[in-house]
Formats: structure tokens, sequence, C-alpha cells
């Protein structure tokens, strides 16, 4: 018999608008990520993991290479002619990202090197400004680790309490939960838009709402899974602050950005000390450079910020919404195609409209890692393990799943693939 933790049942039709990928030309995607042509021991991969980082098309990779051959220097301060270009590409980069996320300013657009790095940075500097003995926080048990760990630092320091909303059997934030949660010493509230583990796509825009009519707190969004796959715009989510990673969206790895408001990023102190970052220097004190340089100590990832604006370019000439049409269509096939295999688990959210690409699942009487091996003998490469969001694989009475996960290059084929993989897995496993 199988089992669910939700009945994604409304399996897809196979006409041939689906085989070419629900309206995005699969196979001319395909062509721009070089990666994607090869074989893994005779057989063709299958790229199942783009959730823990997406592959990088050439247009990515040929920006980064083009500033390092061409325009490489330091940025700011330099007069001579490639310290010029270097910094025009920094800035310009800067101006792009804050466009695709339509904040009012670029100046409120923080580099850093990943979502990680922003959620940390928010939670040193909001939280010397702003939390205090006896304030609250306000998280979930869906969190990454990296939407958990900072605040949990930030309460040891402080001395302010950690107060969870819990989840549903169906994979969902319980919003009755979370607002009998929220109230006058609530002084942070930090969720993800989309959880890395169950693939649940969170109603921020009404969670928005919510904290903004019960508390003055400080609402952050970690956007790692959401800026991927999703029309992100901070202004109509109505958060205060929006982090996301390059390497997750077609962008290289090392860079991030933090969005946030101007008013709090005006108030909130530097994370880091160093070059760039100060006004002036005295020997006792030092006063601040402006936003955004201000949280930007010492020489920047430039080529990393180049990159990721050359992939925010990318995604835009897809179309954002397209590649969320195109994962629903492979979301429903894949666990249609494994609801067919005994023993089978799955976790996450009921409808695929209310999920990202992401499935992850188990097969009862065998470790998630095993399976995974076993999908990696056939070229297809999935993820095992909590997902660095044990709160989550608690909260469903298992140690780990295996997961996998689908963007804008995936194909229909793959998912069959796959889904074949597992059941293959699961005979040879349970044999």
């Amino acid at each position: 018999m199988v089992t669910y933790s939700s009945g994604l049942t409304d399996a897809p039709a196979r006409p041939e608008s689906v085989r070419r990928g629900a309206g995005l030309d699969v196979r001319a995607i395909r062509a721009d990520f070089p990666i994607l042509d090869q074989s893994v021991d005779g057989k063709p991969l299958v790229y199942l993991d783009s959730a823990a980082s997406s592959q990088k098309p050439r247009q990515v990779i040929d920006a980064i290479s083009n500033y390092y051959k061409r325009d490489h220097a330091n940025v700011h301060r330099g007069v001579h002619e490639l310290a010029r270009r270097a910094t025009e590409a920094y800035e310009a980069s800067r101006e792009r990202v804050a466009r695709w996320v339509n904040a009012t300013d670029a100046h409120e657009i923080v580099w850093t090197r990943g979502t990680s790095e922003a959620l940390n940075l928010v939670a040193f500097s909001i939280g010397q400004a702003r939390v205090g003995h006896g304030d609250e926080i306000v998280l979930s048990e869906m969190e990454h680790h990296s939407n958990l760990v900072p605040w949990q630092l930030l309460a040891t320091r402080s001395g302010a309490r950690l107060r969870y909303v819990g989840l549903t059997d169906q994979g969902q934030l319980d919003l009755d939960h979370l607002a009998s949660l929220l109230g006058p010493r609530t002084r942070v509230v930090a969720l993800s838009h989309v959880s890395n583990a169950l693939g649940t796509i969170n109603p921020v825009r009404e969670i928005g709402t919510l904290v903004r009519a019960k508390t003055d707190a400080a609402y952050i969004l970690d956007g790692a899974q959401g800026a991927p796959h999703l029309p992100v715009d901070v202004q109509s989510l109505g958060c205060d602050f929006y982090a996301f990673s390059g390497h997750k969206m077609c962008g290289p790895t090392g860079i991030g950005a933090l969005w946030g408001r101007r008013a709090l990023l005006d108030e909130m102190p530097p994370y880091q000390g160093g070059g760039e970052m100060i006004e002036t220097v005295y020997p006792d004190h030092s006063t601040w450079a402006e936003v955004p340089h201000k949280f930007e100590a010492g020489t920047p990832n430039i080529a990393g910020a180049v990159g990721m604006a050359a992939a925010v370019e990318y995604l835009d000439r897809v179309g954002l919404a397209a590649i969320h049409e195109h994962e629903m269509t492979l979301t429903r096939l894949a666990v249609t195609l494994l609801s067919g295999v005994e023993g089978v688990r799955i976790f996450g959210p009921a409808k695929a409209e209310e999920r990202a690409g992401v499935v992850p699942f188990v097969i009862e009487g065998t470790s998630a890692q095993d399976v995974a091996t076993m999908l990696d003998a056939q070229a297809i490469a999935v993820r095992a393990g909590h997902h660095c969001a044990q709160l989550v694989v608690n909260r469903y009475g298992v140690s780990a799943t295996t997961r996998a996960s689908f963007y804008l290059y995936n194909t229909i084929e793959e998912i069959e693939r796959f889904a074949a993989g597992v059941r293959t897995a699961r005979d040879i496993l349970l044999s």
C-alpha cells in the first residue's frame, strides 16, 4: 500500500504541449547549460538537485569570464579605466537585481555571500538595534537552519525568547497558531518564502498583513527557494527584508543579496568592520559609510555580482511564471508516478500550485541515503538527509528524506526516468 503525507493525485495528461514542457522550449533551454550534456558511467545525467544548487547557463559563465578577461580591478575610488569599468559593472548589477525584486532604490540591495550571510547580517544588526531581554522572535518548524541558528544566537545574546509556528499534517504553516504567537513583545518574524525540505509555498503576503495588524515586528523572508522559482515583488509581499542566493537561481556560488527597507537599514549598525564600510576613521572610533556600503566590508565578490545580474537577465527572458508552471507540471507527474511505487511516502502540500518543484519522499523500510545512492548508480542526482531542516523531518517522524528538486531545464522524460529509478531502488533494497 502506498502512503502519503498528502495526496497529489491529479495526474497530468501527456499531450504534445506537455511533452515540450508546458510552454517552455526546454530543449533550447537545456542547450544553454553545458554541464547537462554529459553521461555518468555511460548513462545520460539527470540532475534533480537544483534546490541545493542550480546549474549555470552559458550566458552567466560568459559574463563572469568576460569580466575577468576585460574589466577586472578593485571597485570604488580607483581612477584608472579598469577600476572605472569594474565599479560600473558592479553597481549596474546591483541596480539590475534591485529592479528584479522591485526595490524602491538600488541602495536597498546589500551584496552578501548568500542567503545564510544575509540572514546572519539581519539577525546581528537588527538584533543589536531592536531586540532585548524578554522580547520574542517568531520562527517556524519549517525553517532551514540558516533561518534558525542566527536567531538562536541572537536569543542567547539578548535574552529574547524563541517561539515556533507549528506545521499541519499537509506540510503547511499553521496560520492560527502563528496568529496566537504574535503579541506586543514580538520583535522579529522570520519565515521561509518556500520550504527547501517540503516545497511548500507559504502565503507570505497574507502573513505580512497579519504581522502588520498585530505587531510592529520586523518581517523577514528567507527567499533562497522563492527567488529562483517565483516572481518576487518586495513591495507587494509586505516584508521588511528578503534574502536570496545567486547559486540557486542559475548564478554563481559565493554571491547573494539582502533587500531591506531603507529606513531599517539606516537604523542598523554594521555587521562587519574593515575597508569600504567606513566614512572616517579616528583613533578611538569610526563613522560609517552610507547604506549599502556600511554592510559590505572588504573587497566584494565583483565577478559574482556580475554573474548574478546575468542570471537575473536569463530568468527574466525565460519568465518566472512560465518556469513555475513548468515545475508544477513536473511535480504533478513525479508525485503521480511515485504514488504507484509500493511503500513510498511523499511529504508536502497536496496541491501542485502550493509547492515549488520539490518532492521529498521515503521508501518505508529503507534509508534515504541508500535510495539516493541507488539513484546515483543510474546517473540520477538527488539529495538525501534532513536538508538542513531537522525540525521538519522530526515533525513528520523520520530522520531523513530523499529529495528530488526540479528546475527550468528538467524534462518530462527525466521525471519518468527518476520514477522508474525509484521503483528499481525499492525492488533491490527490499529484495
